[in-house]
């Protein structure tokens, strides 16, 4: 039985090193084909490991992140209109971008990984991400919440309920908001409004009101009393939320202010065809199939149509106003006839705003003399306060041309037919920021044409009633500096005018001849 040992190593060598290249050429192959099926698994789960900073938060894609920046190169005041509060409430804010759905918005999100992971390791397929009732945007512009479906809301408690759907079976991962609904985010002596999702419909109070249409919950106050206030912090706000709804909409008002309700009555009938709720002292739960909490300006006293909700404009906005009142005229008076020659038998209306208050035009005589030497049938607009606008609307809309001294007055410019003149007096002291910002922007977006008159030094009275060398006078630049508090007492609460009528003539035949073109 014995052999050559040699030969037999030799054998057994031989068969070893061709098993160990059968083995690594399987191996190979098995590789490969793992690294196929883990790729194609990857390239179908990658597009849903999407992650956002917050729920409330919109994830901007690069196209809006470059509108943002651009944006926010535009002026922000820090003075405002003539309130003393203002001050204390109205920061230079950044102009943000609202949040815009894109593509990505609609993808699944997988906000953990045991979402996306079962408790035996095997990958399971997420459910597409429920959209946020509220958006917030930021620090400065105001948050709104769209609601679709049921809606419970609690007036007295402030509370806005979402249940869930039947269909859904219940929601595991309610959220909660607290909401000031105003078009100012930080504003004192209003309430928040808290909108919570419920988890389960058992959870939900049982509806002691139904209303047929949805609601929309807004707060008064805030800085209303002050005209110009009134439109650029509620009343357009509102129109932009509230107009789609062609009437079809209840009002749920916090804070409200019964003035404002008598003096806009006809404006906000148009909105609603619906009874007014006021929300601090309604203790019934009402239910809606829907509800908007929240308006959001786009920017001081105007529309932005790019902004959401798009496609809103000012030109849209007056026609609103002129339709709510019957005014009668969309266009200013013709000056030339069909020929294209003047017509010298018609008289351009000049509508001059009065005030009693400080900024007065002290010589209003002497410049309505010259307005009528110019070729103007002059009349002279003294505004009411507590009474519904409707009548002095049609006052203004009979005028070819407007014009005051800044202030909240001029606010009346929105009731000019489209294409009238609009001319603005800026008081001494280097305020014609201001008065562009709250009404040159917009009565460019309203379609007037817009001619704004910074009064000079020798045109104020501070100079009889302060002294040349007094630094409000011959130093604007320090008033400035020192803070508003300054600013708006000196220049809004101190001096009137009085117009050196060879430089306002200018403005005067300026107007004429806009009115021509």
């Amino acid at each position: 039985m014995g052999g050559d040992p040699g030969k037999l190593m030799k054998s057994l060598k031989g068969a070893g090193q061709k098993y160990l290249g059968v083995g690594f050429l399987l191996g190979f192959f098995l590789v490969l084909l793992t690294y196929f099926t883990v790729s194609e698994q990857f390239a179908i789960s990658a597009p849903n490991a999407i992650r956002r900073s917050s729920p409330g938060h919109a994830h901007p894609s690069p196209a809006t992140s470059a509108v943002g920046e651009k944006r926010q190169q535009v002026p922000v005041i820090e003075e405002k209109p003539p309130k003393a509060e203002h001050a204390a409430e109205v920061k230079p804010p950044p102009v943000e971008e609202p949040h815009v759905e894109t593509e990505e918005d609609q993808k699944p999100i997988i906000a953990d990984a045991s979402t996306a992971i079962g408790g035996d390791g095997s990958a399971e397929e997420s459910a597409p991400a429920k959209k946020p009732a509220c958006d917030i945007q930021g620090p400065w512009v105001s948050d709104v919440c769209e609601i679709d479906g049921d809606v419970r809301i609690h007036g007295s408690a402030h509370s806005v309920l979402i249940p869930p759907s039947i269909e859904s079976g219940g929601n595991p991962n309610p959220q909660e908001w607290r909401i000031l609904p105003y078009s100012r985010k930080h504003m004192a002596n209003l309430n928040e409004v808290t909108v919570r999702e419920l988890s389960s419909l058992a959870d939900a109070p049982a509806c002691e009101v139904r209303s047929p249409v949805p609601a929309m919950v807004f707060a008064m106050g805030g800085l209303t009393g002050n005209y110009w206030h009134d439109f650029s912090d509620i009343m357009i706000p509102l129109y932009l939320r509230a107009a789609r709804f062609n009437g079809e909409v209840q009002l749920v008002v916090e804070n409200i202010q019964p003035w404002y309700v008598g003096k806009y009555r006809t404006i906000l009938r148009r909105l609603s065809r619906y009874e007014i709720v006021d929300m601090d002292k309604d203790d019934r739960v009402r239910c809606f199939p829907g509800a908007v909490v929240g308006i959001r300006m786009h920017k001081e006293f105007s529309i932005d149509p790019a902004r959401e909700p798009v496609g809103h404009s000012m030109p849209e906005f007056t026609k609103f106003l002129r339709e709510t009142f019957s005014l009668p005229r969309d266009v200013p008076v013709k000056l030339t006839g069909a020929d294209g020659e003047d017509n010298e038998k018609v008289k351009p209306r000049l509508m001059i705003i009065s005030r009693r208050h400080p900024r007065k035009l002290m010589n209003v005589a002497d410049v309505v003399a010259l307005a009528e030497r110019v070729g103007f049938e002059v009349v002279i607009g003294d505004p009411p306060f507590n009474v519904d606008v409707g009548e002095f609307a049609k006052d203004v809309n009979a005028a070819d041309v407007l014009m005051g001294v800044h202030g909240a007055g001029l606010t009346n410019s929105m009731f000019l037919p489209t294409g009238a003149v609009f001319i603005q007096v800026v008081p001494y002291g280097k305020m014609e920021h201001i008065g562009e910002v709250d009404f040159g922007v917009p009565a460019v977006d309203m379609r007037l044409k817009y001619i704004a008159y910074s009064a000079g030094m020798e045109e104020s009275t501070l100079v009889d009633t302060l002294g040349r060398d007094h630094p409000a006078v011959k130093d604007p630049e320090s008033i400035h500096r020192s803070g508003w508090g300054k600013v708006a007492e000196y220049y809004l609460g101190t001096q009137d005018i009085r117009l050196d009528l060879a430089r306002f003539e200018l403005v005067l035949r300026k107007a004429m001849q806009l009115l021509k073109e």
